[in-house]
């Protein structure tokens, strides 16, 4: 899994590549945490569109992350799932736990 970032003046854009699971669930945790830490306040969107799947370990950093933004302030939302993390998302309901956007240019608008 590879990790690209943009910053925009609105929010940080984390971008993920590849899969995420139990051989780098945690990498991604840190990039999760350390993009929330560097948010100040600003919106985090994770844009999912170059990930095409997710374990469970990985869905886990997920929620962990949205706890640690909650607290911090900063608005936390998912953007551009491929087909296969759309069912992901789906399957888990996590669809149901975070905002989901079509596109990263929707999250920012």
């Amino acid at each position: 899994m590879d990790w690209n970032r943009r910053d925009t003046p609105d929010a940080l854009v984390g971008r993920p590549q590849g899969r995420v699971d139990e051989s780098n669930w945690s990498v991604f945790a840190a990039h999760l945490a350390t993009a929330i830490a560097d948010a100040g306040g600003r919106r985090f969107i994770i844009d999912l569109g170059g990930v095409d799947y997710m374990s469970s370990r990985g869905l886990r950093a997920l929620s962990t992350a949205l706890a640690a933004a909650k607290k911090t302030g900063v608005d936390m939302a998912l953007a551009a799932p491929g087909p296969a993390m759309r069912e992901i998302l789906a399957i888990s309901r996590y669809d149901k736990l975070f905002v989901v956007h079509a596109s990263v240019d929707a999250a920012l608008g």
